[in-house]
């Protein structure tokens, strides 16, 4: 039977060294310029989904959370995005992850047994500008973002759904392995009954991911021949 895999992105398969969370003070403040000389206030972005942020933004400056100003708001942040990530590519800011392409492209030579998607926090635009900024979007068939829910533990059925929807690919939850770098992505599998690899690539370390027991935990992908085979190890 195929596989599934699904894969984060900040932290898993990119370092914007900071351009996600510039980009959404910029777009904030951009989008609604009264509130412009106010504190923007410190984020935990590991894990989090945008739409759980955007809520605790509006919240903290007073806005009405309404799909408008939702609208208004991810207009100005991926207008933000783009600009900060060809700001900072001019800087030599912003990577790939050491062994993603590789990985990515050994995963490729797999497409008849295993297919790639993606589970993120980002929204579906936002992990669009990411990726094809870094030239591995084409990579991924479909996926479940940070506005499909604001629940990050919601997201991997709607994952599966919009896999047998879309791209009529049916997947039980016991064939799919999602790989990320945070507490929150093992938390995610668990949550939909899903195997989980982690990865010591973000912000935290391989000590803080061992605690939640994930089945596979990696420093890197450096070495992609361990990295392909844990991924064989973590489906069998």
């Amino acid at each position: 039977m195929e596989k599934l895999l699904l894969f984060d992105i900040d932290g898993t398969l990119i370092d914007t060294e900071g351009a996600g969370l510039i980009s959404l003070e910029e777009g904030l403040f951009s989008a609604f310029p009264e509130l412009e000389g106010r504190p923007f206030p410190p984020l935990d972005l590991g894990g989090a989904t945008d739409g759980s942020v955007i809520a605790f933004l509006f919240e903290a400056f007073g806005l009405e959370d309404h799909s408008g100003n939702r609208e208004r708001f991810f207009e100005f942040y991926l207008h933000a995005l783009k600009g900060r990530l060809q700001s900072f590519e001019k800087e030599g800011k912003g990577r790939l992850l050491a062994g993603v392409v590789p990985l990515l492209e050994g995963l490729a030579r797999c497409s008849d047994r295993v297919t790639l998607g993606l589970l993120t926090g980002n929204t579906a635009d936002g992990a669009k500008v990411k990726l094809s900024h870094y030239g591995v979007d084409h990579h991924f068939v479909f996926g479940a973002y940070g506005d499909d829910h604001a629940d990050r533990n919601a997201l991997g059925p709607i994952a599966l759904e919009r896999a047998e929807r879309d791209h009529g690919l049916k997947f039980d939850p016991t064939d799919v392995v999602v790989i990320g770098d945070t507490p929150k992505d093992v938390a995610c599998a668990r949550a939909f009954g899903a195997r989980v690899i982690a990865v010591a690539t973000g912000a935290s370390s391989h000590e803080e991911l061992a605690a939640f027991d994930p089945d596979i935990l990696l420093e890197d992908f450096a070495n992609t021949d361990d990295a392909l085979a844990a991924i064989e190890a973590a489906f069998a």
